[in-house]
């Protein structure tokens, strides 16, 4: 799903790279690959193409990350419901942890 922004240098994403333990789940989670591992240590790769949702932050176990859901989620939501197949969340798991396609009608 690259190539996607959904509002540039607005995003609330923050790194403390200091708490950062480099498990991956944020990696695992994110649906747009915002953010990478290097060096046992997560880094935000794209941070425009964030749309806010949380998963990142709500899965981070040691609260390395944090993000306030936002214009991005909402469009999320609003696509998914509407039914649309190009939807930001569409993909093998939605940021909420469960399996998509399981009546789940949004991303956050």
């Amino acid at each position: 799903m690259s190539g996607l922004i959904y509002l540039e240098n607005v995003t609330t994403l923050k790194l403390d790279e200091a708490k950062c333990v480099g498990c991956g789940m944020c990696m695992e989670v994110c649906p747009h690959a915002v953010i990478g591992i290097n060096s046992n240590r997560a880094y935000i790769r794209d941070r425009d193409a964030c749309m806010e949702c949380g998963a990142c932050s709500r899965n981070c176990p040691t609260g390395a990350l944090s993000v306030a859901a936002g214009v991005g989620c909402a469009a999320a939501v609003i696509n998914s419901m509407l039914g649309r197949s190009d939807a930001p969340c569409c993909g093998p798991v939605d940021t909420c942890g469960g399996q998509t396609g399981q009546g789940k009608t949004s991303c956050c």
